[in-house]
């Protein structure tokens, strides 16, 4: 089937986008507001943008309603967070975050998420993450501002937190680290096999 843009509904448009763009790493990003509020919530389109220097992207689609969501916004008035890996042991923790809750709620409360400090910025991390990106904000783009628009969040990464038991011969193992993608709808990706295949 070919689909014309040009003839879809917004829906449409994200669930061809969402469900074919797969599987997507999960950034489970920790903020703090002005208020000393928690925030946590999960963004699947999540990618590296540099590694000289380190920088982080995840977009968040903008909400229907208009309505700014808690994590961008506490970045724009605290220029700080932590992404969080999730892996098997805590997608349904993560998956109970992306509640929308009101303002003054924590959704590591909701969830009974355990915080652990962060070394170089002030929003918590999750303790359980097996590997954590304590990041300051870098920029925010907007490719759109309509509902279910784009808008492109860069982070500079300043410190990594990766398990001990996972940590060898100065790289992550793949094996061990069991991260879940996200896939179209209300699907996950989880690792049972992870295959090795050399460049040419």
């Amino acid at each position: 089937m070919i689909f014309d843009i040009s003839e879809l509904e917004n829906q449409d448009k994200y669930r061809l986008l969402n469900g074919g763009v797969t599987p997507r790493p999960i950034a489970w990003v920790s903020t703090r507001s002005d208020d000393n509020i928690d925030n946590l919530a999960p963004y699947s389109f999540f990618t590296v943008a540099s590694c000289n220097p380190p920088v982080l992207l995840y977009t968040q689609v903008n909400p229907r309603s208009g309505v700014q969501k808690d994590t961008l916004r506490n970045l724009i008035e605290t220029g700080e967070c932590v992404v969080n890996i999730v892996n098997t042991a805590l997608l349904e923790k993560m998956s109970l975050t992306s509640t929308t809750l009101n303002r003054d709620e924590s959704e590591f409360d909701l969830a009974d998420v355990e915080r652990c400090p962060s070394q170089k910025v002030k929003p918590p991390s999750v303790k359980e993450s097996p590997v954590r990106y304590e990041c300051t904000l870098r920029e925010v783009v907007s490719i759109s501002d309509l509902p279910m628009g784009g808008t492109v969040v860069l982070l500079d990464v300043q410190s990594v937190y990766v398990r001990d038991d996972l940590y060898e011969d100065g790289i992550i193992n793949q094996q061990l680290i069991e991260s879940v993608g996200k896939m179209g709808g209300d699907h996950y990706s989880l690792i049972s096999t992870c295959v090795e295949m050399k460049r040419p």
